[in-house]
């Protein structure tokens, strides 16, 4: 049996202004922004509905959940836009130098490729 926090316990709302419940304490058809993520929903614009609250490190811990009924599927990408983003990766991995697509990120300090850069060449 789960230990009950009365001081967290307010599901009208009347104390803290939203419905609130302790840790584990929460009725079913509630989940939180992690949770709706890997049931593959989203909140879908939809206003938190309740609030845990419970002890933690540091003093007291807080989570929002939604409503389950009224989430949204998560969208998925469009094919024009897996395309963007396949591009702007390659973009990243390009070297501006020696045009040649690098295995790693580029890095931005550097500008171009570990083989081209000015800097490293004098460790070689």
């Amino acid at each position: 049996m789960p230990r009950i926090r009365a001081a967290f316990h307010d599901p009208d709302g009347a104390r803290f202004g939203i419905p609130t419940y302790w840790w584990k304490g929460a009725p079913s058809g509630f989940a939180t922004r992690r949770q709706l993520t890997a049931a593959g929903l989203r909140p879908g614009g939809q206003p938190v509905a309740a609030q845990v609250l419970w002890r933690g490190v540091g003093g007291t811990r807080t989570a929002y959940p939604y409503r389950v009924d009224l989430a949204a599927p998560k969208r998925t990408a469009t094919p024009a836009q897996r395309a963007a983003i396949a591009k702007a990766l390659t973009a990243r991995r390009t070297c501006r130098t020696c045009h040649q697509v690098r295995p790693y990120v580029i890095p931005r300090s550097l500008g171009e490729c570990l083989t081209c850069s000015p800097l490293l060449k004098e460790f070689r």
